[in-house]
C-alpha cells in the first residue's frame, strides 16, 4: 500500500488530463469542460484524493484556517465551547487549528499558516502573542480577556462576569446564607476576578463578609480542596464558585466526603452552565452564560474578519435553579 498522499497529478494521469486541469477542477469558478471535470472527479474519487488545503494557501493571503488558542482544555465549559465553534466553522467552510496554551509547544507557529483569524480563548494566551499577531496583520477575536495591551486591534467578546456575580450574591442572600466563600482559584484572570469582586460588594451592601480561597489552578480538584478547608470552617453555609468546575470540586466534597447536605447544610452556586452541571447527579445551580450566543458572537467576529472597526460585545448571563441552593426565604427576596 502507498505510504504518500495521492497528488493532483495522480489524478491527471489516471483522467488523462494536465496537472493544471486537475486544479482547475477543484477551484469554484474556475474553466473547465464539463466532461473534464466529470472525468477528473472520477479519478479522484478512485484513488482517494484531496486537495491539499495548504499548498492553496501558499499562495492566498488567508487560508481558511481559524487558529484557536486555548488552555485547561479538560474544563467542561471550554470544551463544551470548543465543540461548539469548531462544530460552528465547518458549517461555513471552515477549519478549526487548535493550540494548547498549556503545553511546550510554539504558539506563534499558528501564523505560518496563515489563518484568517486568532481566537484566543479566555485567559489562554500571553501578551506576546497577541502582539505577534498584530504585527503580522492577524484578526483576533479575544474571548473573556480584557482589552489587548497598547491599544492593539481586537473584537472582544465578554461575559457581563460583575452582574453574573451580583446574581450568585442575591440568590444567596434569598436563601438565608449568613457565612459565605468565594473560591476563585489562583489563575485570577480578569473575568474571574470581576465575578469574585462584584460577589464580595453585593454581600458587603446586605452586611456580610466573605472568605476568598486563592490557592490551586481552575480545576475541579482545587474546588475539592476548597470545600476541604472551608468546611473545616464552622458556619459556613454558601459558596460561590467563579467557574462550575470549581463549584462541582466543592459540591461533590461537601456531600461525598464531608457529609454535608446540600442544600440542607450548604447552598453552593456555580458560574458557565457547562453541560454536566445539568446532571441529576450534580443540578448545580449557576449562572449561565449562553454557548449559543457565545458561539454566534464569536462566528460573526470571525465573518467580519480583519479590516472590520473592532467591537466589545457584552454578553448577558442569568441564573439557573436546580437542587444545589436552599429556597428562598420570603423575608428575603
Amino acid at each position: 500500500m502507498s505510504r504518500r498522499f495521492v497528488s493532483a497529478a495522480d489524478v491527471a494521469r489516471l483522467a488523462g488530463v494536465s496537472r493544471s486541469a486537475v486544479s482547475r477542477a477543484f477551484t469554484p469558478g474556475a474553466q473547465v469542460s464539463q466532461t473534464a471535470r466529470e472525468r477528473i472527479h472520477e479519478a479522484a474519487d478512485a484513488l482517494g484524493y484531496r486537495v491539499n488545503r495548504l499548498a492553496r494557501t501558499l499562495h492566498q493571503t488567508r487560508s481558511d484556517l481559524v487558529g484557536v488558542v486555548g488552555g485547561n482544555l479538560g474544563n467542561p465549559y471550554i470544551s463544551a465551547q470548543l465543540d461548539a465553534l469548531s462544530a460552528g466553522l465547518q458549517r461555513r467552510g471552515l477549519q478549526c487549528l487548535l493550540l494548547n496554551s498549556g503545553g511546550n509547544g510554539d504558539l506563534a507557529a499558528l501564523l505560518d499558516y496563515r489563518v484568517r483569524s486568532v481566537v484566543l480563548l479566555s485567559g489562554a494566551a500571553p501578551e506576546e502573542l497577541i502582539r505577534l499577531c498584530a504585527r503580522n496583520g492577524a484578526h483576533m477575536v479575544l474571548i473573556g480577556r480584557p482589552a489587548p495591551p497598547e491599544g492593539l486591534p481586537a473584537d472582544l467578546i465578554l461575559a457581563d462576569s460583575a452582574s453574573g456575580g451580583r446574581i450568585a450574591a442575591r440568590r444567596l442572600i434569598a436563601a438565608g446564607c449568613r457565612r459565605v466563600a468565594v473560591v476563585i482559584s489562583a489563575s485570577r484572570t480578569s473575568a474571574k476576578q470581576d465575578r469574585a469582586e462584584a460577589f464580595c460588594a453585593e454581600m458587603a451592601q446586605a452586611g456580610r463578609s466573605v472568605t476568598r480561597w486563592t490557592q490551586g489552578p481552575n480545576s475541579y480538584e482545587t474546588g475539592c480542596a476548597a470545600a476541604r478547608a472551608l468546611l473545616a470552617q464552622p458556619g459556613i453555609d454558601g459558596i460561590f464558585g467563579v467557574t462550575d468546575e470549581l463549584a462541582l470540586g466543592v459540591l461533590n466534597t461537601a456531600r461525598a466526603e464531608m457529609g454535608r447536605k446540600v442544600p440542607g447544610d450548604l447552598s453552593v452556586i456555580g458560574f458557565d452552565d457547562a453541560p454536566v452541571s445539568d446532571w441529576a447527579s450534580h443540578g448545580l445551580t449557576t449562572i449561565r452564560q449562553s454557548l449559543e450566543t457565545l458561539t454566534d458572537a464569536t462566528l460573526t467576529a470571525i465573518e467580519r474578519g480583519a479590516g472590520s472597526t473592532p467591537r466589545r460585545v457584552l454578553l448577558p448571563v442569568s441564573l439557573v435553579e436546580r437542587s444545589s441552593v436552599a429556597p428562598a426565604i420570603r423575608d428575603q427576596l
